[in-house]
């Protein structure tokens, strides 16, 4: 007799017309019967296809048959032990695309919301009692500066506290988190969890030096030559890039980075309480259709704006966002201007008035799979619009590397490293997440970290030797 499947339990959700208007927390979370219901789905594989999909190698089915059998405490501690940052990974990993998408029951089903449980027992640690922190490994002496305090920052930092390093944190803003902190929005990731998540990283020991810019306030090398054993850098892609089209000078034209920077970090979205506002006008552009165009879009419409449009080159089939945030954000009336390429933004006296643009067809397929988007001869028409936020792409800052001469860059200036390790072209200098990779998941980038840590402590416990990127590592790579 065949075993009865029970649906996937939907997790619950602020009304459209009620979450439009305000920055809470849109996914409001299972509560304990919907997660145990949920966890009882889980087949219990012995080959355990989900954690292969983990960039840091959670035991998903462990976490999951404690949750399972109610003991939600033993739950949390299981994610722990390889996962730095449950209530963060619980609300933002695109986990349909990774320990989701190789879920047995997936295969006929839908499958098991590991994303939905890890958060339920991420927020159910939180709500009872405060995060431990995990017992360390004998210190070892040596210390260890990481550069960056987003995922794949603290995620190293965690690691190497836990094998018994003195870590210090060198973070460029004022405030720890990264992209946690400065690119996600409210509505998406709470900065309380993100601040309850470093205070974690803290208590284990981890110092976090704020304002200190790595390339200015201090060097990659001045940090070697004051007793540093290693260095990670985990500096990010924050340099924004722009179309480089007529008009991207005028003002009412912003990169997403400073847009969602100004919104999340500098607290604009909770004006007048913090004197930090962004002028958004009525009707607003966001040029871009990946997870950071989704944002800039609903941040958008919570900050005043009438009609947000979401204007990209190809169709709906090639959108990078995650599923999810698109119907988050057509839920809310964001507009999808679809097959739509802006060439020119037009003004009048300094400020935005439309944008000009071409509609496309799509062409065929090229290197990396995507067809190809070709104008449409006689098509351009303009859109009305007084706000345009760019949100195509960033780049690395050129800081670490003009002021790291012998730390080798690829021609887009990311720092090429060994996929497996982390290492780089400089002795003692490891680099992993969107440094390396360019804009990517927050998951991917702890899974950077943490095999970086683990190379880190492999190479100071044994005093081995160095062995430095090479043209035929780049070539592997």
């Amino acid at each position: 007799m065949a075993r009865e499947v029970v649906p996937r339990h939907e997790m619950p959700r602020q009304q459209p017309d009620v979450r439009r208007h305000n920055f809470q927390e849109v996914a409001l979370g299972y509560d304990a019967d919907t997660a145990v219901i949920e966890a009882k789905r889980c087949l219990e594989c012995k080959n355990a296809p989900c954690v292969k999909g983990c960039p840091v190698g959670i035991d998903i089915p462990g976490f999951i048959k404690q949750i399972k059998q109610g003991n939600f405490a033993q739950s949390i501690e299981i994610i722990r032990r390889t996962n730095s940052l449950p209530a963060v990974c619980g609300r933002v990993c695109p986990q349909e695309d990774q320990c989701e998408k190789l879920c047995t029951l997936g295969r006929k089903h839908e499958p098991v919301a590991i994303g939905r449980l890890e958060r339920f027992a991420a927020d159910y640690e939180r709500a009872n009692r405060p995060v431990a922190a995990m017992p360390s490994r004998k210190p070892s002496g040596s210390k260890v500066a990481v550069v960056g305090s987003g995922p794949a920052g603290l995620t190293v930092a965690g690691d190497l506290a836990k094998l018994g390093y003195r870590v210090s944190i060198f973070e460029a803003l004022h405030k720890p988190g990264g992209v946690l902190v400065y690119g996600i929005p409210e509505f998406r990731l709470p900065k309380a969890i993100v601040q309850e998540e470093v205070d974690y990283i803290q208590r284990l020991g981890v110092e976090i030096r704020t304002s200190m810019i790595i390339g200015r306030t201090v060097t990659i090398d001045e940090l070697l030559s004051d007793s540093y054993q290693a260095i990670f850098i985990a500096s990010g892609a924050g340099l924004p890039k722009f179309k480089n089209i007529p008009g991207e000078q005028l003002n009412g034209v912003l990169s997403a980075n400073e847009f969602l920077t100004r919104s999340n970090l500098m607290k604009a979205y909770d004006f007048p309480n913090y004197h930090t506002p962004i002028k958004v006008g009525k009707r607003v552009a966001v040029v871009g259709a990946g997870n950071v165009a989704m944002d800039s879009a609903r941040t958008a419409l919570r900050l005043g704006a009438e009609e947000v449009a979401i204007v990209y080159r190809r169709s709906r089939t090639e959108m990078p966002a995650r599923a999810e945030e698109i119907e988050n954000a057509e839920e809310e009336d964001v507009r999808l201007d679809l097959l739509t390429d802006p060439v020119r933004i037009v003004g009048e006296n300094g400020w935005v008035t439309g944008m000009e643009c071409l509609r496309m067809e799509l062409g065929e397929a090229d290197a990396s799979g995507r067809r190809q988007p070709l104008p449409i001869a006689g098509s351009e028409f303009i859109m009305p619009v007084d706000t345009v936020v760019m949100a195509i792409a960033t780049s690395a800052n050129p800081l670490i590397r003009q002021t790291t001469p012998d730390l080798h860059c690829d021609k887009r200036g990311y720092i090429v490293v060994d996929q497996q390790t982390g290492r780089t072209s400089k002795p003692r200098v490891w680099a992993g997440g969107d440094i390396v990779t360019g804009s990517a998941t927050v998951i991917l980038a702890m899974g950077a970290g943490r095999a970086a840590a683990q190379d880190i402590d492999n190479l100071l416990r044994s005093n081995g030797d160095w062995a430095p990127i090479t043209e035929e590592t780049e070539r592997k790579n």
